[in-house]
């Protein structure tokens, strides 16, 4: 899917897009994502964000719409299947919170507890997700980042080999249980909503739909098993994914400030949420744009 190009205002914004030190990632200084973009400074963003992986966008006082709006120039915006922790006002808004309000969670609380790609249980899965920070807590709360791009390149020829054309189950359910015994606040879900999630095939080995490159796709959120591959088998065959697929060779970690908007590549990335104490506030607002069919 490529990104959207739309008739804007011509006027265009100085700003800086500087990479890390790391395996991934850069910041963009100087851009105010509450003004119109012109059409070069967005596809400079494109070609900053296919480059990059992990866009960080520094010092940015936008509300939820203007997120949204942001977020729909690279596509249509997915919602999660947890309608409960939409934003009101803006649906297409997910609340990343351990907030409670009343006694309720106003969030997910425990999202990314486990490595994974956004929506990689969709048919769809997603292209990309941008992060808002609302409220920080004053220790923890990083966000990982593992290039998987990297680590296809970087497994032995004899893996390459043995993945080559597999395929793998991606179910929204694999971990939840673990994650509603941890914290039993987690809703159960209606019958409605495990209908919207049912299982979905997907291949090992994904090619990026714009870049052409290749990339591992399971993880161990989200991958229950290799497709035609006795279970013991499976099993071994994807433990060794895992564990190869997050090595820290291929790490980014992301030390959030205060309004920064990250925006990450769901098709080249997986990424983790290494927590906080549980006395320390933290929220989000997240919006997920919609991918390909990955092959």
């Amino acid at each position: 899917m490529s990104a959207v190009l739309k008739e804007v205002s011509d006027t265009r914004q100085h700003f800086v897009i500087k990479a890390f030190d790391a395996p991934l990632g850069a910041e963009v200084l100087g851009l105010d994502l509450s003004r119109s973009l012109s059409n070069e400074d967005f596809a400079r963003l494109h070609r900053a964000h296919l480059e990059h992986h992990v866009l960080v966008f520094r010092h940015q006082h936008i509300t939820p719409g203007q997120q949204v709006a942001f977020s729909r120039r690279f596509g249509p915006l997915q919602i999660h299947v947890l309608r409960q922790f939409q934003l009101p006002s803006d649906p297409e808004v997910l609340v990343v919170s351990n907030i409670r309000e009343n006694g309720q969670p106003i969030g997910l609380g425990d999202a990314g507890h486990f490595w994974h790609s956004d929506l990689s249980y969709k048919e769809k899965p997603s292209l990309g997700s941008m992060l808002h920070a609302q409220e920080l807590p004053i220790e923890g709360g990083d966000t990982l980042f593992a290039n998987q791009h990297a680590a296809w390149e970087r497994l032995p020829e004899h893996l390459k080999r043995a993945v080559a054309g597999l395929e793998a189950e991606h179910s929204y359910l694999n971990r939840y249980a673990d994650l509603q015994k941890r914290n039993p606040w987690r809703p159960n879900l209606t019958r409605a909503q495990i209908d919207e999630v049912r299982p979905v095939v997907h291949p090992v080995v994904r090619t990026h739909p714009e870049t052409g490159r290749k990339a591992l796709f399971v993880s161990e959120h989200f991958t229950t098993r290799i497709v035609g591959l006795p279970e013991d088998e499976s099993r071994a065959l994807l433990d060794e994914l895992f564990d190869r697929s997050t090595r820290p060779e291929h790490i980014y970690r992301h030390q959030w400030q205060p309004q920064d908007m990250v925006f990450w590549d769901n098709r080249s990335l997986m990424h983790l949420a290494a927590g906080c104490p549980d006395d320390q506030r933290r929220k989000l607002y997240r919006t997920t744009i919609e991918g390909d069919v990955p092959f």
